[in-house]
């Protein structure tokens, strides 16, 4: 009989999966025993945590079979024995893997991020506004922490939206340069590293529901950028398949009187990942099936670690609500698809508490960038900030912001922080205790000190206009704006009430942008001129391309 050394060290060389499978099972008894645990490994089940991190059961069972028979030889009497203590050594070496799972549980908070279209800074009750009621996420602020000082990269949905995943500005991953269209030829790189990418590699089930709009072509649709699953619109909701062509010009009054014109006019698109499953996509009830959409991959997902990208089509123009909450009065139709989102939002986070999942949930609620103001009683208000969507003012690129994470973050609290839509990535690899790879290079900032303090590590955002052109930056309090005539155009009044070369506002007292300090401070405005140009000589000397759809030759 072997010594007690020999068999423990066969013992432990099995429970590790060291010794290899004989490929010939010439012993009936040995057939026997492997044909009985393949059939039990091979019943389907839930995918348990130790898979998720890496753990073969098939090529565990067999590896340790395989060590066991050095240690029980095929002629022992009592092969049941063996049998038992190998279910034994099963149960104590998957042990830690569980204690992981826990540990990872505890450790690796579940991900909410939603994203609205084209929403403004004073269109949340816990931002001011007494016109729109929005109960729950109001509720999400009481039980958390509103951000008042969180900025977007870009005033417009793709470049805004590239640097929201990838934690970078908009010029360094090439999506810089207008929104994209159904005829555009590229899109986001799928070797951008993105929140979907980092999160499923440290075991995360990622899925991607609602408004993408970082290309439609498959090589950089949302499958091809670290999400598991996608189903949603590829483009915002005023652009046709195929070619953004046969659009309807009409009124948006008279498109909300219509609520059928959204798919009698409209051929807007919905995927389920790589493919298109419903043209036109009604649009009436898009933002109701995100929302089951979501609450179906949370509930699927309740057991494992998951992260839920949910960037709804609304309220980007054209406006349209499921007939239970239509208002016919046009001059209610933004106030309802508001309200109508809210109202998703709570049936979201209501699954979130029913299941259990609170203290170990973070979700994040925040716009794209500001609202579309020319669109009036169709687009939304800026509150106290000035200008909206398309402007490098604060209207266009300050939004609101809500962090939701009891044990985390503090219930009914308020930060001033700087803080940026960029600024997510690194966060969520500091939460989740997992380092960024040391070769991804981000603009963004791991706030989550800003969680119980107004400290940020952030001190600087450059701004670039909605077709790629520098043309500002905020140091601290202190904001430049070069060209204001150029800025101005895109203001609600169309005005330029500025006719100097330079635009310099403090924002610790004047978050309107009414008191032009250029003037006054040439040395600051001088100092943060020097500033922004170096900031983007080295964006743009470091700059990443873009994935562009090869050309027919």
């Amino acid at each position: 009989m072997a010594s007690l050394f020999s068999i423990t060290r066969r013992f432990r060389k099995g429970l590790l999966g060291l010794a290899q499978l004989p490929p010939e099972l010439d012993s009936g008894g040995e057939k026997q025993e492997h044909e009985m645990l393949c059939t039990w490994n091979a019943k389907p089940r839930p995918t348990p945590a130790f898979n998720r991190m890496g753990f073969n059961m098939t090529q565990f069972v067999a590896s340790a079979q395989a060590g066991f028979r050095g240690v029980f030889p095929r002629h022992l009497p009592n092969r049941i024995v063996a049998r038992g203590i190998i279910v034994v050594a099963c149960l104590l070496t998957l042990s830690p893997f569980f204690t992981q799972a826990k540990a990872d549980s505890a450790t690796r908070p579940n991900i909410v991020l939603i994203l609205t279209d084209d929403q403004g800074y004073g269109d949340l009750g816990c931002f001011g506004s007494t016109t729109i009621a929005t109960p729950n996420i109001d509720r999400m602020a009481k039980e958390g922490r509103t951000y008042t000082s969180f900025y977007t990269a870009c005033s417009v949905c793709s470049p805004s939206r590239a640097a929201l995943l990838t934690g970078s500005y908009p010029k360094r991953v090439g999506m810089h340069r207008h929104v994209l269209f159904p005829k555009s030829n590229y899109g986001l790189h799928s070797d951008e590293y993105t929140i979907a990418d980092h999160l499923k590699s440290i075991g995360y089930a990622t899925a991607c529901v609602g408004k993408w709009h970082l290309g439609h072509h498959p090589e950089v649709l949302p499958t091809a950028n670290g999400f598991d699953s996608y189903y949603g619109i590829p483009y915002s909701n005023d652009m046709n398949h195929p070619d953004n062509k046969g659009k309807p010009r009409i009124p948006s009054d008279e498109l909300w009187a219509d609520q059928e014109s959204c798919v009698r006019l409209w051929k807007t698109p919905l995927f389920e990942n790589e493919s298109i499953i419903e043209l036109p996509v009604d649009q009436r009830t898009v933002t109701r099936r995100y929302t089951d959409r979501a609450i179906e991959f949370i509930t699927e997902n309740q057991e494992q670690p998951f992260f839920l990208y949910l960037p709804h089509s609304m309220p980007h123009i054209p406006l349209y609500v499921p007939e239970d909450v239509y208002d016919s009065n046009p001059d209610n139709a933004y106030k309802c698809v508001i309200e109508h989102i809210d109202a998703e939002v709570g049936r979201l986070m209501q699954t979130v508490r029913d299941l259990g999942l609170s203290e170990n949930t973070i979700v994040v609620y925040t716009s794209d960038n500001g609202p579309w103001l020319k669109f009036k009683n169709h687009g939304g208000n800026a509150g106290p900030l000035r200008a909206g969507k398309g402007t490098t003012f604060e209207g266009g690129q300050r939004v609101p912001c809500v962090m939701w994470g009891p044990g985390r973050i503090p219930a009914g609290t308020t930060t001033d922080a700087f803080t940026s839509t960029m600024d997510l990535l690194p966060t969520i690899a500091g939460v989740t205790n997992h380092p960024l790879p040391s070769d991804v290079q981000i603009d963004g900032f791991d706030i989550t000190s800003t969680f119980q303090s107004n400290e940020s590590p952030r001190h600087e955002l450059v701004f670039y206009s909605a077709s790629g052109q520098l043309k500002g930056i905020r140091v601290d309090q202190w904001k430049l704006l070069e060209n204001p005539k150029t800025a101005a155009k895109a203001n609600a009044s169309g005005k330029a009430k500025n006719s100097v070369v330079g635009l310099l506002f403090d924002l610790s007292g004047d978050i309107g942008e009414q008191d032009n300090r250029f003037a006054q401070d040439p040395e600051i405005a001088e100092r943060l001129k020097r500033r922004m140009r170096a900031v983007d000589e080295e964006i743009t000397t470091n700059a990443r391309p873009v994935w562009r759809k090869p050309q027919l030759q």
